[in-house]
């Protein structure tokens, strides 16, 4: 029984953008958000960790 799931054909958009240079875009974003949330995480770390040091 053969499996068909994973074909090897491009994916026009990201060759699209990749082309145009779009794609340094998306991924400079997709940093930036994730940066971002990791900064929010671990403040909200630190704060919950001196709470509990005063209880």
């Amino acid at each position: 029984m053969a499996v068909k799931a994973q074909n090897a054909q491009p994916v026009e958009m990201a060759d699209k953008m990749r082309s145009e240079g779009k794609i340094y875009v998306v991924i400079g974003t997709i940093v930036i958000v994730f940066t971002g949330l990791a900064i929010y995480l671990f403040s909200i770390d630190r704060r919950l960790k001196k709470i509990e040091k005063e209880k």
